[in-house]
């Protein structure tokens, strides 16, 4: 299949555009009457065979992640640490609350009660946040569980969304194993904290989703939605852009790729342009981002320099496992390209890639800013998917232990953001 070809990608029955009606699928006449009747289950078939597979997906990623908290809850619990104040009051979760709580800072400057000087909150994209704020808003939660109620509640919206991608692409079992490898990442106890990971990738799998079945204007909806969330939305939307385009050219689908295209960047560009609106600049948010958080893109110079002094001096463990993962991912993507997965999988696992090598700063969690770019595991579970059982599950299992120790390191040991 040719990498351009993610339109026709699917199977026949899918490729109906579900932005137009229905067509009537009522059985005809012509039909054996038999097959109106319900099918019984094979008494021999395992009862997890018989269970819907985006519960069994959902469940998967639930115990999964549940194996991670426990492993946090032990080591933690050994020093004396309460488990929740790890997930919802440290680090980047601090910002998110505060901005629903108090709302953005005006100025590059700003103080905090007791006359400090403070960055300003503005890198913090809005949508986050703002659904805290509503959540909090609408029931008796405090911030703080609000917050954790809206990612594990995206948590799910994001397996959910996973797996549709693994069986379209593959089949159930690969979908499934999609889920499983998305949850045990060794960076995936954000996916249990207050951080937009989750959030973000229910809308990147989604949109993902509805490109690959050609459901233009949502596609181009959800990647609105992904440009509130986090700036790396410019992978995602340069595969609706892309994608788009392709169809353009073809002139497959008439006016609804337009639509999405012109959609896709209008989130990212509106909060650009609030933030530009705020600090009395049209370049506002990068200025702010180089001159108070020390971040911009500098195609990789930073994350090579960086990668050098792990390679030949001694580094902690959180500087390995981000070079690590950005080695894997890079392979991960070749692979994408070399087996021909559709265009808009290989363009969004590429661009995001491109997006966390080449921005300076924060080089021990670059890991953790990968794990939205689920994608990039497809190799891996096309071919577990074809394994046998016990593979699977050796597997599997290696993987979320080292995944949740890993985790119990970054929130009790590694003192900087997971």
């Amino acid at each position: 299949m040719s990498a351009i070809s993610a339109a026709t990608h699917e199977p026949a029955d899918a490729r109906r555009d579900a932005d137009a009606p229905a067509e009537d699928v009522t059985p005809t006449s012509d039909e054996p009457a038999a097959t109106a009747e319900p099918a019984t289950p094979d008494k021999a078939t395992p009862a997890w065979r018989r269970i819907h597979p985006v519960a069994l997906a959902l469940g998967l990623y639930v115990l999964l992640r549940a194996i991670g908290l426990a492993i946090l809850w032990a080591y933690a619990h050994r020093r004396g640490i309460e488990l929740w104040p790890l997930l919802h009051s440290r680090y980047d979760s601090l910002w998110y609350e505060r901005i629903a709580d108090e709302g953005y800072d005006h100025g590059l400057v700003n103080y905090l009660p007791n006359g400090k000087p403070r960055i300003p909150n503005l890198p913090f994209f809005p949508l986050y946040p703002g659904l805290i704020a509503a959540v909090a808003a609408l029931t008796p939660f405090s911030t703080p569980v609000s917050a954790l109620v809206v990612s594990w509640t995206a948590g799910l919206a994001a397996a959910w969304g996973i797996y549709a991608v693994g069986q379209h692409l593959g089949s159930r079992r690969v979908g499934l194993v999609l889920v499983a490898l998305w949850a045990a990442l060794p960076h995936a106890v954000v996916l249990n904290m207050a951080y937009t990971e989750t959030l973000f990738t229910a809308l990147v799998a989604w949109s993902l989703y509805a490109l690959l079945r050609r459901q233009w204007v949502t596609a181009g909806l959800l990647c609105v939605l992904a440009g509130l969330t986090r700036p790396t939305a410019t992978a995602l939307i340069a595969a609706v852009g892309l994608t788009a385009l392709v169809a353009i050219i073809r002139r497959q689908d008439g006016w609804r790729p337009w639509v999405a295209a012109a959609l896709s960047p209008l989130g990212y560009v509106g909060y650009l342009a609030w933030v530009g609106h705020r600090l009395g600049r049209l370049d506002g948010y990068f200025y702010m981002q180089k001159k108070t958080w020390l971040i911009g893109f500098d195609g990789g110079v930073y994350t090579v320099r960086t990668l050098d002094q792990v390679l030949n001096e001694p580094s902690r463990l959180a500087f390995y496992m981000s070079a690590l993962v950005m080695a894997v991912a890079a392979m991960l993507i070749v692979l994408l390209a070399v087996h021909r997965h559709p265009l808009p999988v290989v363009v969004y696992s590429l661009v995001f890639w491109l997006v966390t090598v080449g921005t300076s700063g924060y080089f021990y969690s670059k890991g953790r800013y990968l794990v939205p770019a689920f994608t990039v595991l497809l190799p891996i579970a096309m071919a577990l998917g074809r394994a046998r059982r016990r593979t699977q599950v050796t597997v599997l299992t290696l993987l979320v232990l080292i995944s949740g120790y890993y985790g119990a390191y970054l929130c009790l040991i590694w003192r900087s953001s997971p």
